[in-house]
């Protein structure tokens, strides 16, 4: 029985990190609705913030995936690329937002 444990625990273990770029791609995505929801200037600033450090973790987790041999080089670069393009993109538009939101209080 106790071996049986530490296989199912090794084998959680090893689910992990695809549970976690999961977990942390998706939230992106919903973070982005969130934002477009949003009451105020801000309250869109802070969530698309938040879907950018999502972002970065996701790009950890890959990372990690690749380090492992769980995925191939090729999907890698492929997801990589085209979280590095996401990440860009939040960036851009939280940075436009900030300015136009400072720009706004200073007339």
């Amino acid at each position: 029985m106790r071996a049986k444990e530490a296989a199912n625990e090794s084998e959680l273990v090893f689910q992990q990190p695809p549970r976690q770029v999961l977990r942390s791609g998706t939230a992106i995505g919903a973070l982005v609705r969130e934002a477009e929801q949003a009451e105020r200037k801000k309250d869109f600033i802070h969530k698309l913030s938040i879907a950018l450090k999502e972002a970065n973790e996701t790009e950890y987790w890959l990372a990690l995936l690749k380090s492992t041999d769980y995925i191939q080089s090729e999907i890698f670069n492929f997801l990589k690329d085209k979280n590095i393009e996401l990440k860009k993109l939040l960036i851009s538009i939280i940075k436009t937002s900030k300015n136009r939101l400072y720009q706004t209080k200073k007339i």
